[in-house]
């Protein structure tokens, strides 16, 4: 067999709760070439492993956390995880990508990959140390927040190194949208991931490595990762995302309408400059900060130094979170907005999820389809941060509205009734970012599209944000100017959220960020990433090579989702997107002609049109000839 000869440490564990068994396994080089890493080995492992019959809380589920080829090296903004498993939220595929030290450190402990099977009987812990690893008790730590619980672990160890990766309260108690904090305020939040760790009774995974990742041709390697740092520090854009981080977006995209507000009524709000990355810098900023080997540092230490939330500290507190707890529930007081995002890290709670699960209560309430009577009392109402702080540790802790808002706003729409479905923002049961399709009609298209419910990462459309033709230009060719750079025109959209999802599949596989995606697609593309995957595995990867991993992480995927019986009916957008045009003044209408980007990017993809599923053609292109036939078994009843 071929061994592996750089970027993977070439083993990972296997761990069965149930049985409190760790086994290390070889990892295959034919495996390693086909699906890379990351995503890629997540959504494989999910395939042959978790069938339809499986319930995502049960044991039979598996969490796969998984670093990269690239992950742990030199090369810019290397330190990202990805951990994969059926989501609790959606109950079809799903994946989170968390940056800071946790993926790097895996790999300096011996380890690609860990799978994680059945649930254990009592509370514990994973301690991998140097290529050793045990089952701890955690009894102690259950109950604890996620810092609590890291520091905890650190004291027991000895050790401030260590890096944690743990679940909160929210975890334990199942909340669909829990979180996996990791060391200490990066998340793999989306998805419901920390919910699937808390279903198995496993409060925390804890590494502490010293090893270096192998590097197949070192000199050639080190030359090229220096350049891509290079290339990044020089971009126009730099000064101004590392200075500013996400929360620079804010004035952006409120601008031109795509800033959602009030449960997505707007896409702009009056009260934006209150809480944009420029105000957030002048009043709370501490220190610049920053992942494993990324000259980016977007993430900040804020700290507030007075007034009701004093003392409170918090960091990697990104645009999203300024939308889903700020403009989404009517909130521009920006230090209850840190604090709200404090509160969801240490209880381990996707900020976005619980944001707009706490507008979509609160627009019923404005409509009278929640009263008093629904909320214990308490007048949900538009801005109020002690309502928001108030219902952040009731979904945490299942209590109140909060069990209800615990399970998602698809299944809280459903246990309310009431045509309370038309304002339940979600797309195949997750809940939707922070962009509005209305102003930028390819990330509408990317909602729909993406694999694990709405999401704006997945395809990650950035292109036609202001309409940058340069760009348009560089990437793809004058061709496809003026639409493709138009965000109001459907022109070429399939197109670029097809790239784009190819593309986000390979760097969410390589172990590398897709967030500071100004620089990823336009300083690093395609031929970058091959060359340096090249240098770092001594495996030949061509731009041609890695374009079909990409696709063929994707429509795995897909078919995954199609198996769980996600067909063309689930690609859509919820209502208020195609009914209600947008009074925003960057935006223009609705979603437009949705049906038709469909249909085109389904052509464009390989699928058939009626089920929007790979055809078995496509799947024998891309060598997934047992999916193709599983596939076609289901299409012929």
């Amino acid at each position: 067999m071929t061994q592996l000869k750089g970027g993977y440490v070439g083993r990972y564990l296997w761990v069965d709760l149930e049985d409190r068994t760790i086994e290390e396994r070889e990892l295959s080089a034919e495996f390693a070439r086909t699906f890379l890493g990351g995503n890629g080995f997540g959504v494989k492992i999910l395939w042959d492993e978790v069938d339809p019959s499986v319930d995502p809380l049960s044991p039979g589920n598996v969490l796969v956390i998984a670093s990269g080829p690239l992950g742990g090296t030199a090369w810019p903004t290397s330190g990202r995880l990805e951990a994969v498993s059926k989501s609790p939220l959606t109950g079809i595929y799903g994946d989170s990508n968390s940056g800071g030290f946790f993926g790097p450190e895996l790999k300096f402990a011996g380890y690609d990959m860990l799978v994680i099977t059945g649930k254990a009987s009592t509370p514990l812990y994973l301690w991998i140390d140097d290529g050793k690893a045990s089952l701890e008790e955690a009894d102690g730590l259950w109950g604890r927040d996620t810092i609590e619980t890291e520091e905890a672990i650190r004291k027991q160890k000895g050790d401030d190194r260590i890096k944690v990766a743990c679940i909160g309260p929210a975890g334990e108690n199942m909340v669909r949208y829990a979180a996996i904090q990791v060391t200490p305020n990066r998340s793999l939040a989306r998805s419901g991931i920390g919910a699937v760790m808390g279903s198995k009774n496993l409060k925390a995974i804890a590494v502490r490595g010293t090893q270096k990742v192998p590097i197949a041709h070192q000199h050639e390697f080190l030359s090229l990762a220096r350049e891509m740092h290079q290339r990044i520090m020089k971009n126009e854009f730099y000064p101004s995302v590392s200075r500013y981080g996400t929360p620079g977006l804010v004035m952006l995209v409120n601008e031109i309408g795509r800033f959602p507000s009030y449960n997505f009524k707007t896409g702009d709000f009056e009260r934006a400059r209150d809480i944009c990355g420029e105000t957030l810098r002048e009043r709370f900023f501490v220190r610049d900060t920053g992942c494993f080997a990324c000259p980016i540092r977007c993430d900040k230490v804020y700290r507030v130094p007075d007034g009701e939330f004093a003392g409170t500290v918090t960091s990697s507190f990104e645009y999203e979170t300024l939308s889903s707890l700020g403009s989404g529930v009517g909130l521009s007081k920006l230090d209850a907005i840190i604090a709200a995002n404090d509160r969801c890290d240490r209880l381990g709670l996707d900020t976005i999820s619980t944001g707009r699960s706490i507008s979509f209560a609160m627009e019923l309430y404005e409509r009278g389809i929640l009263t008093k009577k629904d909320t214990g009392g308490i007048a949900l109402e538009w801005g109020d941060h002690h309502v928001v702080l108030q219902l952040i540790e009731w979904i945490a802790r299942r209590e109140g509205l909060g069990a209800i808002l615990a399970d998602g706003v698809r299944r809280a729409a459903a246990a309310i009734g009431r045509g309370a479905e038309y304002y339940a923002m979600e797309v195949k049961g997750q809940e939707i970012p922070a962009q509005d399709g209305r102003a930028q009609q390819s990330m509408g298209l990317a909602h729909i599209t993406s694999t694990r419910g709405a999401d704006h990462l997945k395809a990650f459309p950035t292109i036609d944000e202001t309409g940058n033709p340069h760009e348009v230009i560089r990437r793809y060719g004058k061709e496809y100017l003026p639409e493709m750079a138009d965000p109001h025109a459907t022109k070429y959209k399939p197109f670029l959220v097809k790239d784009g999802e190819d593309f986000g599949a390979v760097v969410d596989s390589v172990g590398v960020c897709k967030s500071g995606g100004t620089f990823v697609m336009a300083e690093i593309y395609w031929q970058e990433i091959a060359e340096g995957l090249t240098y770092a595995t001594g495996i030949e990867f061509s731009e041609a090579k890695l374009r079909t991993i990409g696709e063929r992480i994707y429509n795995l995927m897909r078919a995954y989702g199609a198996i769980h019986g996600i067909t063309r009916a689930d690609d859509r957008l919820p209502r208020r997107f195609t009914a209600e045009p947008s009074p925003s003044g960057g935006a223009k209408g609705q979603i437009a002609h949705a049906e038709e980007m469909l249909d085109e990017y389904y052509d464009l993809r390989g699928w058939d049109r009626k089920l929007g599923w790979p055809t078995t053609a496509t799947l024998n292109r891309l060598g997934l000839p047992e999916v193709a036939v599983r596939l076609e078994e289901m299409r012929r009843g």
